[in-house]
């Protein structure tokens, strides 16, 4: 266990979630092909507020815990300020607040998204995570569908283009990549 943890930390989020996947798929007659098919889409699987989000592997860079943070005076509400991960100062957001205007309630097991952005990484805040997740086209909803769940309500509407139903709950596939690169996002000096 102790070795096993110690490789996991110096793995990415895919390589993970990767191993993950492969050692749990081993034991399934049948499925592996399956991983490969056509119209297949996989992406990392998270909560904010109320809606489950998906956003692809090249996105997020690594998944880890909550790291102290240390607030950053005149900075924006949803700027919860700058962490030490392992030597580099990054950028906390929390994503909640800056899509909803509603801070996230912190909790033990707190996780946060790496992302990259043009002139350094950038840490997300999630609410809760799900791990791996896989959507084949059969599962994919119409935009009609997506308006009626209200998925991509409001500031989602620029960072969602499709969602999944994966039983009963609709998920959004999130574009951190388009995140990044939003103006208001760049800029969190208030």
């Amino acid at each position: 266990m102790g070795m096993e943890r110690t490789v996991t930390q110096h793995m990415s989020a895919f390589e993970v979630l990767s191993d993950y996947e492969r050692r749990s798929l081993a034991h399934v007659a049948g499925l592996p092909e399956q991983l490969d098919a056509p119209g297949l889409w996989r992406g990392v699987g998270y909560r904010i507020g109320e809606r489950r989000l998906a956003s692809g592997f090249d996105e997020v860079r690594e998944i880890l815990q909550l790291p102290q943070v240390t607030p950053v005076p005149g900075a924006q509400p949803w700027m919860l300020g700058l962490a030490n991960v392992r030597g580099n100062l990054l950028p906390i957001v929390d994503l909640k607040q800056f899509l909803e205007g509603e801070r996230t309630v912190l909790h033990d097991g707190q996780r946060i998204l790496l992302v990259r952005q043009p002139g350094g990484d950038v840490a997300v805040l999630i609410d809760e995570l799900f791990g791996q997740r896989s959507f084949n086209e059969q599962q994919q909803i119409s935009d009609e569908q997506v308006e009626a769940e209200q998925l991509a309500a409001g500031r989602y509407t620029h960072f969602i283009d499709r969602a999944y139903r994966l039983g009963d709950q609709p998920w959004g596939v999130f574009s951190l990549e388009r995140l990044a690169r939003t103006p208001e996002f760049r800029q969190a000096a208030a």
